[in-house]
């Protein structure tokens, strides 16, 4: 089921007063951390201050001295992702450290890089332990990065596919297969592209969730015509009916476990039986593998 989307409220002005204080505190212990001699100035015999000076921050991210002095002084109501690029450059933040400022800052950092392929070998066991139910570990895009044989079992080896195609909303929107194997497709997509919206309001400026949105809208024209609609829904367990080629229709309600704080953006998504009969048949899937 879907809903109409939520109206965009500003935050309070308490809440903006709080956010540019917490802003202006951690520039200022980023700045006093940060030596002369790691940015190629002079020392000089006269510094007292702890790490860098404001005019130095100012002189080394190319922003003007006052308006640098009015954020670190909470003054500053709004600060453009620019100036929050080169400062962040200028303080020399990890990528850590970077991504807490821009939050702060409540605004998005248009540098942020696709998300790293790489999985953790803990991420992939707790998949593969879920045998013989389907899981996969899957990011916020539906990007599947790893999957246990169950899974490909039943819905074809994503490993055989490009790294692009591995991806559900992809998969449901572009594939023959899926399209004829799940039952509920139509719902199913629908309802997947209204999840996805809501999943992308919190990444609308990142450079590769547009990148993903647009293969979308270029590849399928039914995708097009229900983002038109901008509907969007929650995440919530629901039946799926598929049909397997050899050991026939499979009912599965899928589950969703987060994996945090090491991996954030990225679930596990369970299949588990809804019936007996489905009990049954994914156990004489596991045999016919074993077989």
């Amino acid at each position: 089921m879907t809903v109409a989307a939520p109206e965009h409220r500003t935050e309070p002005p308490r809440a903006q007063h709080v956010r540019r204080r917490e802003l202006a505190a951690f520039l200022r212990s980023r700045r006093e951390r940060v030596t002369p001699e790691q940015v190629g100035l002079p020392r000089g015999p006269r510094r007292r201050t702890p790490g860098l000076r404001r005019e130095e921050v100012a002189q080394l991210s190319a922003v003007g001295v006052t308006w640098y002095t009015w954020i670190e002084q909470a003054r500053a109501t709004h600060v453009s992702a620019q100036v929050l690029d080169a400062v962040a450059r200028a303080l020399l933040m990890d990528p850590t450290e970077r991504a807490h400022l821009f939050a702060l800052a409540g605004t998005t950092d248009p540098r942020i890089d696709p998300e790293c392929p790489v999985v953790s070998t803990s991420a992939r066991k707790v998949v593969e332990r879920l045998a013989p139910y389907p899981a996969s570990l899957q990011n916020a895009r539906y990007d599947v990065l790893a999957a246990n044989r169950p899974f490909a079992q039943l819905f074809g080896d994503l490993t055989e596919l490009p790294v692009a195609d591995r991806n559900c909303l992809w998969l449901l929107a572009t594939s023959e297969r899926w399209k004829r194997d799940f039952l509920d497709r139509d719902e199913m997509l629908r309802d997947l592209i209204a999840k996805y919206r809501v999943a992308m309001a919190e990444h609308v400026a990142e450079p590769v969730w547009k990148e993903h949105r647009d293969r979308l809208l270029a590849a399928s024209e039914e995708f097009r015509a229900l983002w038109e609609r901008h509907e969007v829904a929650p995440l919530s367990p629901h039946v799926k009916r598929y049909r397997h080629p050899v050991v026939g229709l499979v009912r599965l309600e899928h589950r969703t476990m987060w994996l945090a704080p090491q991996s954030p953006a990225h679930r596990v998504v369970a299949y588990i039986p809804a019936d007996e009969e489905t009990e049954e048949r994914l156990e004489r899937l596991a045999e016919l593998a074993d077989g």
